[in-house]
C-alpha cells in the first residue's frame, strides 16, 4: 500500500468513549503497537461522548503520551452516531476505521483489515464470528442479522460489529445519514450507493471493565431504523416503486371485494348482508387511490431534487477532462 495515496495520513481510527476510562489505557497501548507497524502514518481519535467518569482526563494524559492520540468531547451525551459523526468529521486519513473503546474489539486485526482494502474493496465490516456474549445479545443479534441482509440485498452476518474500515470517500458519502442508530447500517448505505462491501472474521473479546450500553430496546429500534433507511435511502429516488406497489395491492384487493359483492347483487338480488365486506372493499379501494397520489408526489418531489442536485460522484474517468 502506498502511503504517498493517502492525503495527509493513512489511517484514522475513530473511536467512540462513554464512561471507559478502565479500559482507554491497555487499548491505547494495543493500538499504539499496531500503528507503529504500518508503512504510513496514523491517527487515534477518541470521541468522548458525555461521560460521567474520567475517560476524558484519561484521553489527555494518553495524549501526552502519544501525539496520535487527539479527542473531541460532548457536554452530553448523544448517542454513538453522533460520536462517529464528529470522529468522521474529525480523521484526515485516507482510510477510517471504527472501532469499541471496550476491549472487545482487537487492534491486531487492523493489518488484515487494510489487506482487504488493498484487494478491491471500498468497506470492510467485521464478523464476530465467535462472540463471547451471553444468549440474550446473540441470539436477537442473528435475528436482526438475517433480517437486515434479506431487506438490504446484501448478504453480512454482524452489521452490529462495530469494527469497520472505510475508504475516506465512503464515510463522506455516508455520513448525512449518520444520525439517531442508523450507524449499523452503514454497509447497506455503501451498498445502495454502488461502493463494494465485503467482512472478514475477526477475533472478539470478553468485556473486561463496565457493563454493555445497549439493552433489549435495541432490537426493537433496529428495525424501526431499517424502515427508515429504506424508505428515506433506498426509495428516495424511485417513492412510486413502493408506494405504487402498496397502491396496487390495495386496489386489486379491494378491486375483487367490491366485483364479488356486484356478482351477488345480480345473482341474488341482494348482497345478503355482506356490508362489513362491502365496506372493506370500498375501503381499501380509497387507500390504493391514496398509496398511488403519495408516490406521485413522492416522484414530483423526487424529480425536482434530482434538478437541483446533478452533481454526481464519478469512480473512474479515462482520458483528460474536456476544457
Amino acid at each position: 500500500m502506498n502511503p504517498t495515496t493517502l492525503s495527509p495520513l493513512g489511517l484514522s481510527v475513530v473511536i467512540p468513549v462513554y464512561n471507559e476510562e478502565e479500559s482507554l489505557p491497555p487499548l491505547a497501548e494495543k493500538l499504539g503497537a499496531v500503528l507503529d507497524r504500518l508503512p504510513f502514518a496514523a491517527e487515534v481519535i477518541f470521541v468522548d461522548d458525555g461521560s460521567t467518569d474520567g475517560s476524558f482526563a484519561v484521553i489527555e494524559s494518553l495524549h501526552q503520551q502519544d501525539p496520535r492520540i487527539r479527542a473531541v468531547g460532548f457536554r452530553r451525551n448523544q448517542r454513538k452516531a453522533a460520536a462517529l459523526a464528529a470522529g468522521f468529521r474529525e480523521a484526515r486519513g485516507g482510510f477510517i476505521l471504527t472501532m469499541d473503546a471496550d476491549l472487545q474489539d482487537d487492534p491486531e486485526e487492523i493489518p488484515r483489515l487494510l489487506a482487504a482494502l488493498e484487494e478491491g474493496l471500498d468497506l470492510v465490516s467485521g464478523w464476530k464470528k465467535k462472540r463471547h456474549d451471553p444468549l440474550s445479545k446473540t441470539l436477537p443479534s442473528r435475528f436482526f442479522n438475517r433480517v437486515t441482509s434479506l431487506v438490504s440485498g446484501i448478504r453480512l452476518h454482524d452489521f452490529n460489529c462495530g469494527l469497520k474500515l472505510y475508504r475516506r470517500e465512503v464515510a463522506e458519502d455516508c455520513l448525512p445519514y449518520l444520525y439517531g442508530e442508523l450507524y449499523r447500517f452503514l454497509p447497506a448505505m455503501a451498498h445502495w450507493a454502488g461502493y463494494r462491501v465485503g467482512e472478514l472474521p475477526v477475533q472478539h473479546h470478553a468485556r473486561r471493565f463496565g457493563k454493555s450500553k445497549f439493552g433489549a430496546k435495541r432490537l426493537l429500534n433496529g428495525f424501526f431504523d431499517l424502515l427508515t433507511i429504506t424508505f428515506v435511502i433506498r426509495f428516495m429516488t424511485m417513492p412510486m416503486h413502493i408506494f405504487g406497489s402498496l397502491g396496487l395491492v390495495a386496489t386489486l384487493a379491494g378491486g375483487g371485494i367490491c366485483s364479488y359483492i356486484t356478482y351477488l347483487r345480480f345473482t341474488h338480488g341482494n348482497i345478503q348482508n355482506h356490508h362489513p365486506l362491502l365496506m372493506l372493499g370500498m375501503l381499501l379501494v380509497i387507500v390504493g387511490i391514496q398509496f398511488f397520489s403519495t408516490g406521485l408526489l413522492g416522484d414530483m418531489l423526487a424529480s425536482l431534487h434530482q434538478r437541483q442536485n446533478r452533481t454526481v460522484r464519478l469512480s473512474r474517468r479515462v482520458g483528460e477532462t474536456p476544457a
